[in-house]
């Protein structure tokens, strides 16, 4: 099973006001599917179901690995480096 070779440099992270949708999305006037927060720096960005795919670039342009969902009653991470889902635990 494939394992991811970032956890060091995650911080897990929550959302620090209530998520409306993706900022860049939103700025542009345009739409998203689900959202995806940055467990490097707490970016908000779209998934890649969305036309924009702002949280995968994010990861590639920053070198941010790792992201995890923010959609209510979902609690997986996914690895954009590694392929790879997981679930992160708050310390």
């Amino acid at each position: 099973m494939p394992e991811c070779t970032h956890l060091d440099q995650v911080v897990y992270l929550e959302p620090t006001e209530p998520v409306t949708g993706c900022p860049e999305c939103m700025a542009a006037g345009d739409r998203w599917v689900h959202l995806r927060m940055c467990q490097s720096c707490g970016k908000i960005g779209c998934c890649d179901s969305s036309p924009n795919r702002h949280a995968s670039k994010h990861a590639a342009a920053a070198e941010h690995p790792i992201a995890r969902s923010v959609e209510p009653g979902e609690d997986w991470s996914w690895c954009y480096v590694d392929d790879v889902m997981m679930r992160l635990v708050a310390e």
